[in-house]
């Protein structure tokens, strides 16, 4: 790949023809129609919270240097940004009066409103820039590895460079889109940035099976890189969502932390009640002893099984009640010459005597809690960790 300085090109000039889509909150042009602004390979424009955009136009009117930019030229006097995206379009959009700066007195100007000493100011910056040409996948590696604007590339961003074609640009323009009407309904299934395309690689991750992150979403990316239609992507994620929704009838904050397609992948088959499941799931909410709320969702799935309540990391007998009963069935025990496990004591064993110390025993529930016992001192036993160990696995 080959690289060229150019020190010489201002502001005035780059921002020459500067368009700005609202709707897709992206610059799209600038430099006389000559610089295309975002890429299909680029991320999305994620400056525009009133404060990483002011900050570029506070540097430009302290003197402050803004870093390198880099273009790539794709042909003859036509460019596009390879790296400095969200610095061009800020200054872009504030040229155009998109945002205003606060001054120190915490009064605000927009561009047409500074005093023109200011506008010079900004307007006469030389921008270093270097201009590289080169392949495509030279292009793509520079990208990666450049990476400087302050704000580092996440998996997904860079994934979104390295495939980018037909498929990822229409991908974005569902899934990259905060101004998307459904975003309200998902965004209650998962806890992602739209704009640092958290929600596409939820969709990429669920439709490609890439549940232990082992390189299936980065393959499906590659293999339909050059399709012209996302339907099995937005197929599937519908699919999902909708499946969710009409199950759990109860949106509650913890459905944003559960891997939905990994949940629809393993239960969708199964016939479930939606009044039921919402009666379970409340039940299980107001369960003091319910200690991850998290884990109810695939503990209902899975027809609340007793080996299933690991999920809902039931909470344990304190330290108190364990020793008031270790001392009970130990005291008993030493009368009786038998073990303080009552286990040992069931099975005949070769520790039916045993008398355990209080460290080499676990709390145990008698009646278990998926059968309504109480986790107090009534329904509390002490077992030998081994025995502990056997019925937890029953």
């Amino acid at each position: 790949m080959k690289t060229r300085l150019r020190t010489d090109l201002t502001i005035r000039q780059i921002c020459e023809g500067f368009q700005y889509s609202e709707s897709e909150e992206k610059g799209l042009f600038g430099w006389a129609g000559k610089l295309t602004i975002q890429p299909e390979y680029q991320r999305n424009y994620i400056y525009a919270n009133g404060k990483d955009d002011v900050a570029v136009i506070d540097s430009l009117l302290k003197g402050y240097p803004i870093g390198l930019i880099y273009f790539v030229e794709t042909e003859k006097d036509k460019y596009e940004i390879l790296d400095g995206q969200q610095r061009i379009t800020s200054i872009g959009r504030y040229v155009t009066n998109k945002f205003a700066w606060i001054d120190e007195n915490d009064i605000p100007y927009k561009f047409e409103s500074l005093p023109k000493d200011k506008q010079d100011k900004i307007y006469n910056t030389e921008l270093t820039i270097y201009i590289c040409s080169g392949e495509e996948s030279e292009i793509k590696e520079w990208f990666k590895t450049i990476n400087i604007a302050g704000k580092p590339l996440n998996n997904q961003e860079l994934l979104n460079s390295i495939y980018s074609g037909p498929f990822i640009t229409k991908a974005k323009e569902i899934f990259s889109n905060s101004q998307n009407s459904n975003l309200h309904k998902w965004l209650s299934y998962m806890k992602v940035e739209v704009k640092r395309q958290g929600l596409l690689e939820v969709a990429l991750s669920w439709v490609s099976k890439d549940w232990e992150k082992d390189g299936n979403l980065e393959k499906y990316m590659a293999d339909h890189r050059h399709d012209d239609n996302i339907n099995e992507l937005t197929s599937y994620f519908n699919d999902v969502i909708n499946w969710v929704s009409t199950i759990f009838i109860d949106v509650k904050d913890e459905m944003q932390y559960i891997n939905w397609g990994k949940m629809y992948e393993k239960y969708h088959k199964n016939p479930y009640n939606s009044n039921d499941v919402s009666r379970k799931l409340n039940e299980l909410y107001s369960d003091y002893f319910v200690n991850d709320k998290k884990g109810c969702y695939e503990y209902i799935l899975n027809g609340c099984k007793q080996e299933d309540t690991k999920l809902l990391n039931i909470r344990l007998f304190d330290e108190p009640t364990k020793k008031t009963v270790y001392e009970s069935q130990t005291q008993n025990a030493k009368i009786k010459n038998i073990s303080n496990c009552p286990m040992c004591v069931i099975e005949n064993l070769s520790n039916k005597t045993k008398i355990w110390d209080y460290k080499d025993m676990d709390a145990d529930h008698v009646t278990a809690w998926s059968k309504g016992g109480s986790t107090d001192i009534s329904n509390c036993q002490m077992l030998c960790r081994t025995h502990n160990h056997i019925k937890g696995n029953r």
